[in-house]
């Protein structure tokens, strides 16, 4: 917990239990085709599709989670998603019997987990305004390791047991939905406007789901920029990994460029930190260079075809990752005000979509051509990206905004701030 000391004990309560609850999360999600494959004995073709299914569940549970944030109020809404997740979880092994039953049952699964995350991010963004930024950073960096232990755990358990990696990851679910329960009846007791927050529903005001959508520049460039950078990230699953399979490498080379990943999230920090002071100080900039950062990875890959070029190309493209996953949730609890949980489950769930597209489009690539024609398209996706995001930062330059947003809003500039002390639901 050192990594978090200098944190109030608030906080740091909130990143122990979003660390455990991302071990628990990570003991599962490898091991999804390995079950279907393995345990159920169905082919692989199956096995994407349970994965289609749970990322299509996924997309609607964000959208539906920004969605009734208002409606419902955040603990209603936080604590009965993980809890259903988690009802499912535990009961994926007897529900395992039954194929559609299975289907369902995981895209449930996705639907319950990621209808949370937008409330949770949105809490995050209210409930501590003033440091929105660098907590979503550091909330990332502590998921990541979470991530990282769940699944160098996630083997071992697959080789005691797939229900005992399922049944623990429910758990984990159950824990953490208990947690929110008790951290958000304590943060209801607080009074005053220093708690952030307060403890009642709130139904947006003059803002209909249409209105919400119509301001696109608010959202819908920054999205589709996120959507094109899943879609080429795909390529290390379709591309990269096949890749140094056939190219008689040994496969746990594959799993070296991931741990890569997870060592430069945690010690590049400063890495960032400099990035963002010298040519990123702004959150739209941020995304930007997290564009430039992936297509220069991608570029890597394309133009030195061998594990050298991977190694570069994963260095390149997690910078990029470290840049844009904390960027899009503050910008948008910044900027969405009082109705920031809808454009987090939109943006979202936009982005989502790429991820969703990405491994059928490069897999066909693939069988055509191998890496070259996969990589082209990474580059391209990222290229466009970083156009999507340049024409969002531009649309949200300070001098378009001013008075004529807060009009337009009900809302001053530094929204989020006052909606921290006035509009939070729970």
């Amino acid at each position: 917990m050192r990594f978090f000391s200098h944190y109030p004990k608030e906080i740091q309560v909130f990143l122990l239990a979003s660390l455990i609850n991302a071990i628990g999360s990570a003991l599962m999600w490898p091991l999804v085709t390995m079950f279907v494959f393995d345990q159920l004995g169905r082919s692989m073709s199956d096995a994407g599709l349970v994965i289609l299914v749970q990322s299509i569940g996924g997309i609607a549970g964000q959208l539906l989670g920004g969605a009734l944030y208002h409606r419902v109020g955040v603990k209603r809404l936080i604590i009965g998603a993980l809890a259903l997740n988690a009802v499912c979880l535990l009961f994926l092994p007897i529900l395992s019997h039954s194929w559609p039953i299975f289907i369902v049952a995981m895209g449930l699964i996705g639907l319950f987990n990621f209808s949370s995350m937008p409330a949770i991010q949105a809490f995050i963004g209210f409930r501590f305004a003033d440091r929105r930024g660098e907590l979503f950073n550091v909330i990332y960096v502590a998921n990541n390791i979470g991530v990282a232990i769940g699944t160098a755990l996630s083997g071992f358990l697959a080789d005691v047991s797939y229900t005992l990696s399922f049944t623990m990851n429910g758990v984990s679910s159950g824990l953490f939905a208990f947690f929110f329960m008790i951290y958000l009846q304590r943060v209801g007791t607080t009074s005053g406007a220093a708690a952030g927050v307060k403890m009642k529903k709130l139904s947006p005001e003059n803002a209909s789901g249409w209105s919400l959508l119509l301001d696109v520049r608010l959202y819908l460039f920054m999205a589709l920029g996120g959507m094109l950078i899943n879609l080429g990230n795909s390529i290390w699953n379709t591309g990269v990994s096949p890749t140094i399979i056939s190219s008689g490498l040994p496969k746990q080379m594959f799993g070296y460029l991931w741990t890569l990943n997870g060592i430069m999230i945690f010690v590049a920090q400063p890495v960032t930190n400099f990035i963002k002071r010298i040519a990123a100080s702004t959150i739209t900039a941020q995304l930007t260079a997290s564009a430039l950062f992936y297509l220069s990875g991608f570029v890597a890959i394309l133009a030195v075809q061998n594990f050298t070029g991977m190694v570069v190309g994963m260095v390149l493209t997690t910078l990029g990752e470290m840049l844009i996953a904390p960027a899009v949730p503050a910008f948008l609890s910044e900027r969405g005000g009082k109705n920031a949980p809808f454009y987090l489950g939109l943006a979202g769930g936009i982005g989502s979509a790429g991820r969703v597209l990405g491994p059928y489009l490069m897999g066909h690539l693939y069988d055509i051509g191998q890496l070259t024609p996969v990589a082209w398209l990474a580059v391209i996706t990222a290229a466009v990206s970083a156009i999507s995001f340049g024409v969002h930062a531009f649309l949200n330059r300070p001098s378009r905004l001013g008075a004529e947003h807060s009009q337009q809003r009900g809302q001053p500039k530094h929204a989020g701030k006052e909606a921290a002390a006035s509009t939070e639901s729970m």
